[in-house]
């Protein structure tokens, strides 16, 4: 631990027209990592939060446009971290955020079953003079699941990780993916809204459920095969394993996933799950300056989909003769 005092943090957030009307202590829970509801009601009571200048109120109901402040307490000194170096890209870096283009493989951060060898490990051996909070997991503002590839943004600084912070929750963020499906997926593009939860009957798996937290999957058909479907995946919310859980919802469970049923046989062979997060679009947290980045397919999906590709073509020729 460094001799610098430890400060509070000072977060400010501004109330979404799809939040009015919501209870400010369940808003703020949802909006600031690791924060309760019952803690939010007790930094109420230190008046902690002000709306819009005033301190807040027991079961507050927040307008659009509201702006809200919250003082968190100091953060806790950071945990060690073995540092450890791994092959993972980094695309782009300034002096508040880090992008990685993470290789299927790799756990985003430290947890239990995966405590060496993540994305956090590598990050603290390239720049180990880091020390963002959360302390097990610094700079994280989003993930990535194992065997997901792409980019995966980081933060260098606490505001950058707030400002970064702010902008997942609000869902302001463009976040696009690559995805093979199972089947030929009918409609030029549509839209899956259905709420996401844990799975009732096996804990390690997530579910569309009615109780769930709402979930939005947007979809583009790029390419239909005879066994498969291509896609060009948006998504407005961050909800564990979406797009997976979401299109095996749909009947068309993503190629090679073998958690929720793309362990199916395939025609072709696939390594791993095919699916790949290949753009984001942010605002940059501290100069407010559009951010656009993009990675291509990694060689083990593009050999797959060549592949593919090829056994169509043979396909079509054999039909055509015949």
């Amino acid at each position: 631990m460094t001799g610098r005092s430890r400060e509070a943090i000072r977060l400010v957030l501004h109330v979404a027209e799809r939040e009015h009307g919501e209870r400010l202590d369940k808003l703020i829970a949802s909006r600031v990592t690791g924060v309760s509801r019952s803690f939010v009601q007790q930094m109420m009571k230190r008046g902690e939060i002000l709306v819009n200048g005033a301190p807040a109120k027991p079961a507050q109901r927040v307008r659009y446009g509201d702006r809200l402040e919250v003082s968190l307490p100091p953060a806790e000194p950071p945990v060690d971290l073995e540092p450890e170096y791994l092959p993972i890209p980094v695309i782009y870096e300034d002096d508040d955020i880090i992008v990685f283009d993470k290789p299927a493989g790799i756990v985003t951060h430290p947890a239990p079953g995966h405590e060496r060898g993540t994305l956090v490990n590598a990050l603290k051996a390239i720049r180990p003079d880091l020390a963002v909070q959360p302390s097990h997991r610094p700079g994280i503002v989003h993930r990535l699941d194992k065997d997901t590839s792409g980019l995966l943004v980081v933060a260098k600084t606490e505001p950058a990780r707030l400002a970064l912070l702010e902008q997942w929750q609000s869902r302001s963020v463009l976040k696009k993916y690559t995805a093979l499906v199972h089947g030929i997926v009918e409609p030029d593009a549509g839209t899956i809204d259905a709420p996401i939860s844990r799975d009732p009957r096996e804990p390690t798996k997530m579910a569309v459920v009615p109780w769930g937290r709402p979930a939005i999957t947007h979809f583009r058909v790029m390419e239909r095969f005879r066994c498969a479907t291509l896609l060009d995946v948006t998504i407005e919310t961050g909800r564990t394993h979406q797009i997976r859980v979401h299109c095996a919802f749909i009947g068309h469970p993503v190629v090679g996933d073998q958690q929720y049923g793309g362990h199916r046989s395939f025609c072709v062979a696939v390594p791993r799950q095919f699916l790949h997060a290949r753009s984001l679009r942010f605002r940059h947290p501290t100069t407010g300056q559009t951010i656009e980045l993009e990675t291509p397919l990694p060689s083990d999906l593009r050999r797959a989909l060549a592949s593919l590709r090829e056994q169509e073509r043979e396909a079509a020729a054999c039909q055509s003769r015949a």
